[in-house]
């Protein structure tokens, strides 16, 4: 059976639940076809330990498994779109390390099975680099941070440009829900010409997936 309390002392402070597997597949069930698009975004804006966001993940990496197993570098390179697409906020810092750990450890599982002493450390440096970015602390409700100086939370939006690169391009979550329309879309929305876009708060030049970590160093 699902743990689905750590604590009642969480459970009073924080409204603490832990939803269970087989809800979570129920759920991800009904939005089958977007989640197993490995470029679809989605965020989780009380993400708890990763139960929704480890369980996209898996969906998605069996794609990428099943398109482009047979090849290393492409599934690298899928396999990092893949992870760089899953966002995560909670206020709880255990929850946070938790989550960005088993999202890694299905990441890990994947590629260590596929490619066993070929896996690149760098591959492995990239995304720990995105989940640091993309599984955040903080408070969805403010918008901010937790810690002792609290700022707006910052999510990077990653797009690939001419097959092996990535871009970049930083945004507060703030400005991301300013504008009532985008309350409908999801996150980095690219419907059309009509749709807001909010200006980037930073952007980095395109680099080598690999080698990301290292080069957006702040």
């Amino acid at each position: 059976m699902d743990k689905q309390v750590v604590s009642k002392q969480r459970v009073l402070d924080h409204g603490e639940v832990l939803t269970s597997n087989r809800e979570v597949n129920a759920m991800l069930d009904l939005v089958k076809q977007e989640v197993e698009r490995i470029d679809s975004r989605f965020l989780e804006p009380a993400c708890g330990n990763g139960n929704f966001v480890t369980a996209i993940l898996e969906r998605k990496l069996r794609v990428v498994e099943n398109r482009y197993g047979k090849s290393q570098l492409d599934y690298e390179r899928y396999a990092i779109l893949a992870i760089s697409s899953i966002y995560g906020i909670d206020i709880l810092e255990d929850n946070v390390q938790q989550c960005r750990h088993r999202l890694f450890g299905v990441f890990e599982w994947s590629y260590s099975g596929l490619f066993k002493n070929k896996a690149k450390n760098k591959c492995r440096e990239a995304v720990r680099f995105i989940l640091e970015r993309n599984i955040t602390w903080g408070d969805a409700l403010t918008l901010k941070t937790v810690g002792e100086e609290p700022e707006y939370i910052v999510f990077s939006e990653w797009s690939p440009v001419n097959g092996s690169m990535l871009k970049r391009r930083d945004f507060t979550f703030r400005s991301l829900l300013a504008h009532e329309g985008m309350k409908e879309l999801p996150l980095f929305s690219d419907l059309g010409e009509d749709v807001f876009i909010p200006r980037p708060a930073k952007e980095y030049p395109p680099a080598h997936f690999l080698e990301i970590a290292h080069a957006h160093q702040q």
